[in-house]
Parts: structure tokens; C-alpha cells; sequence
């Protein structure tokens, strides 16, 4: 069977061979099923957006292999490995382009890939298509196509993210605290928003999160991150029971300490 992705044995240290040597990945193993659609939680360090970034290529990784649908990508610089991924970041004002308006976005998400020509507009059809998704969003933005993305709120902009991360079906989409910036109840219609496009779509999704409640309610498999490994590894029915009091037992039992991150207790 091919698996959606696979990250064999990845090492990563930062400032090798200084006073400021991180080892940031120890050895990291993980294979994803076509669908899986994980949650990754740790402390600070753990090494949970490190591993985002070695699949997007932000760097190279020192050794180990990964690979996306069958295709190995550890070589492959960053912007090449575009074609195969979906990102969202923890800052809204990233992944838009703030001086142009959503239809113009939607469709720079939509020619993603493909051939530039100097005819530049946005199709009577792209708008039908596009008013469709917006509308799906339950944001009222189908009203406002030709709004500058700069203009809306955190949340609507993580929602329009969303809708382009995924527009090209990618292989694997990331999500790296994306909600993270957010207030509570738009932090909450984000996810849901996040699981229809994720389900609707069929796609493999990696969601890191600073709230162990998210994590254990959205996804079907779970992993738990601990200085540069992961430590604990989670799916299905056993997944759906976990509480947080579970987790932070957990997560003393296999690395002998306690939690120490607030910011994940408060959550």
C-alpha cells in the first residue's frame, strides 16, 4: 500500500558544533494513510512545526528520508515541493495578498501550477466557482468578491487561506497553528471549517495545536511530540476516548517529567 506520506528516520540539529546546538528532530518516523488527518501536540521545542517545515523543505534536513505519495521529496527545494502541499500558517496575514481582492486570491490559488500568460482577469466562470466555495464558508464573503483581503478579520482571512490551501486538492495539507491567533469562537468556526474542507476534499491533513482539547476533538489520529521525537502515537476509538487528564499522563509517563507549558494547560 502507498502511504500519503512518509518521514523515515529525520534528523535535524541547528547551530551544529556551537554553544547554541539544538537538536531539533531525533530520528522522526511517521507514516500517514490517504486520509489520516492527525493532530501534533508538545511542549515548546517539541519539534512539531520543525517537522512542518522539513516537509515543506524550509530547510534541508541533515539525514533521513521523506516522501510524499510514492514521490521522495528530501531533495527537492522548497518552492518545487509546492505542487504536493497545502499550508496555513498561525499568522492570518500570511498566505494572502492583502492588497488584492478575494476573487483575485482565489484565482491566484486556482492557476497555482499552471502556465502565466499576460492575460490577467478572473473569468466568469472562476467567480461562479468561487462564489460557490465562499458561500459554503458561511461568512457572507460570497458578498464581498472584490473586498481587499487586507480589509477582513483574522478569521475570515484563515477561512479564504483555507479555500486556497486546498483548491489544488494537494497531497498533504499543513496546518500550523492556524488557529492559534485567534480569539475562542472564531478560533472554533475555523476548525470546522478546517474539517468540512479536509473530509469534503478527502485530504491527508498534519495540524499542529497548542490546545490539547482540539487536538483530541478534531482528527483521527493524535501524536505527541517531545524533544525532537515522537513519543506517543494515537488513532480511532482509543483517540475518541482520550480527555486532556489522559494526555498530561501520558505525557509524564513517557518522557519522566511533568508538562511545562501553560499556554497548552490554559487552553
Amino acid at each position: 500500500m502507498s502511504y500519503a506520506l512518509e518521514i523515515c528516520d529525520v534528523h535535524k540539529i541547528f547551530n551544529k558544533g556551537t554553544i547554541n546546538e539544538k537538536v531539533a528532530l531525533d530520528g522522526v518516523d511517521l507514516k500517514l494513510n490517504p486520509g489520516d488527518f492527525v493532530t501534533i501536540i508538545g511542549g515548546n521545542g517539541a519539534g512539531k512545526s520543525t517537522t512542518l517545515n522539513a516537509i515543506a523543505g524550509v530547510w534541508p534536513i541533515d539525514s533521513g528520508r521523506i516522501v510524499i505519495d510514492g514521490a521522495d521529496i528530501t531533495r527537492l527545494p522548497e518552492h518545487k515541493r509546492a505542487v504536493y502541499l497545502g499550508r496555513v500558517f498561525q499568522d492570518p496575514m500570511t498566505g494572502t495578498a492583502a492588497s488584492m481582492n478575494i476573487e483575485e486570491n482565489l484565482a491566484i490559488a486556482c492557476r497555482r501550477g499552471q502556465s502565466r500568460t499576460l492575460k490577467w482577469g478572473v473569468s466568469r466562470q472562476e467567480k461562479e466557482i468561487f462564489r460557490e466555495k465562499l458561500a459554503a464558508l458561511e461568512l457572507g464573503l460570497e458578498d464581498r468578491m472584490t473586498s481587499k483581503v487586507g480589509l477582513l478579520s483574522g478569521g475570515q482571512r484563515q477561512a479564504i487561506t483555507l479555500l486556497m490551501a486546498s483548491m489544488k486538492r494537494p497531497k498533504l495539507l499543513l496546518l500550523d497553528e492556524h488557529t492559534a491567533a485567534l480569539d475562542p469562537k472564531t478560533a472554533a468556526k475555523v476548525l470546522e471549517i478546517s474539517d468540512r474542507i479536509i473530509s469534503e476534499n478527502g485530504l491527508t491533513a498534519m495540524m499542529v495545536t497548542h490546545n490539547m482539547k482540539d487536538a483530541i476533538n478534531h482528527g483521527n489520529r493524535l501524536i505527541m511530540m517531545h524533544e525532537g521525537k515522537i513519543i506517543y502515537d494515537v488513532a480511532g476509538e482509543e483517540k475518541k476516548n482520550l480527555h486532556v487528564k489522559d494526555l498530561l499522563a501520558k505525557f509524564e509517563e513517557v518522557s519522566g517529567g511533568e508538562f511545562a507549558n501553560d499556554r497548552m494547560m490554559l487552553a
